[in-house]
């Protein structure tokens, strides 16, 4: 299965609950514990967006999906509007937090090693490189996978998934927990549709239907500035909307989706 090979089981930032219950117990013991500590970390995270009363959003997809390219158009689009804040996740390298450095936002890369998504612990201790009452937007570009993101509650308010022309329309429903979790659905690098005649925009929306998800689906394409628009304006009214529960007291979360924890259950 995809977590005794990927290395995703333990982290640099959960091995310690690891080993806090190895001794005598199962996989699954320790599994169950990494998660609740996610979870409450995920939790004390999102207690730190609601006090400045900043929106978290997880970016993800698969890899090349154009996430990237996304966070740089919305970017130069929000300059003059919102403070925006960028946590980078990849297994390895700098390149995407040097791209969006370059567009002179306060940017943290995760660097996972092996593990193919992000925790709540690595997202906590990349906060404590911003200035978040400085922000008003954070995103977080997961790791490129469209498993293992869906199922950890990072602190995010909204999950947002990409799917790219250039994957096939079959992938709601070949990846339904990862499209189960989307708050939003972008179809993304739009202006290849032209050239792309196997895929339909009309067959992944229906696709995604099929797994009684009503949530919207943008498309879109970053690099010729094509649908940027609605996108811009789910983003404005998601923030008026944190920060109305912000004033109420009141907070929300994220559609996790539990359905492959059973990936994760694995000996360690």
């Amino acid at each position: 299965m995809m977590c005794d090979t990927c290395g995703c089981n333990i982290t640099s930032s959960n091995q310690l609950f690891a080993r806090q219950a190895v001794s005598g117990t199962t996989a699954v013991t320790v599994m169950k514990n990494l998660l609740t500590q996610n979870d409450n970390q995920a939790i004390h995270n999102r207690q730190h967006f609601d006090k400045y009363k900043l929106l978290a959003i997880n970016i993800m997809s698969s890899p090349g999906s154009g996430k990237t390219a996304l966070l740089e158009a919305t970017i130069d689009a929000f300059r003059e509007k919102y403070r925006i804040g960028v946590i980078e996740g990849d297994l390895e390298t700098e390149n995407d937090a040097k791209r969006i450095r370059a567009k002179g936002v306060p940017v943290y890369q995760i660097t996972t090693g092996t593990a193919c998504h992000l925790d709540a612990h690595m997202v906590h201790d990349a906060l404590h490189h911003f200035q978040l009452e400085d922000l008003d937007l954070l995103f977080i570009e997961n790791v490129g996978n469209l498993v293992c993101p869906a199922s950890f509650d990072l602190g995010q308010h909204r999950n947002v998934t990409l799917l790219s022309v250039t994957e096939g329309d079959d992938k709601p429903v070949k990846y339904p927990v990862m499209f189960r979790a989307a708050n939003l659905v972008l179809v993304t690098k739009s202006d290849l549709l032209p050239v792309l005649e196997d895929f339909s925009v009309e067959l992944a929306e229906l696709n995604l239907r099929k797994l009684a998800s009503t949530v919207p689906i943008i498309e879109l394409s970053a690099r010729k500035n094509l649908g940027l628009q609605v996108w811009l304006d789910w983003l404005s009214s998601e923030l008026s909307k944190q920060r109305t529960r912000v004033r109420r007291g009141e907070s929300t979360h994220p559609k996790i989706q539990p359905d492959t924890m059973h990936l994760h259950v694995r000996t360690i």
